[in-house]
């Protein structure tokens, strides 16, 4: 098993939640969360004045998924949450040793 975490735009949330469901992906914890990559943040205008914004709102979206189906997923993510602009976000996998169902004790590994 691996452990996908996507950091995507918070307005992508929605077509990405919905494709990944539409391909039976539905178990997904979804954060709020502010970070900054390459980007390094973004220059706003407020008022007649410019603002560094140098942390921005982002979503990361993790799910812990077969190996055999990780591809899918990563393919889902980034055809549902490009833009082609930066900040779109980043995939991330990582090994899961194991798996416990807190209500039935049931464990995968």
């Amino acid at each position: 098993m691996k452990m996908l975490i996507a950091i995507i735009r918070p307005e992508k949330l929605e077509d990405v939640k919905r494709s990944l469901e539409e391909e039976g992906f539905v178990a997904m914890t979804i954060t709020e969360v502010r970070g900054r990559g390459e980007q390094k943040g973004i220059t706003l205008q407020f008022r007649g004045r410019e603002m560094e914004i140098d942390v921005l709102h982002k979503v990361k979206i993790e799910m812990v998924i077969e190996d055999k189906e990780i591809q899918k997923a990563i393919e889902i993510i980034m055809r549902s949450a490009r833009t082609g602009k930066y900040g779109d976000g980043r995939i991330f996998v990582l090994p899961v040793e194991k798996s416990v169902r807190i209500r039935t004790g049931e464990t995968d590994t």
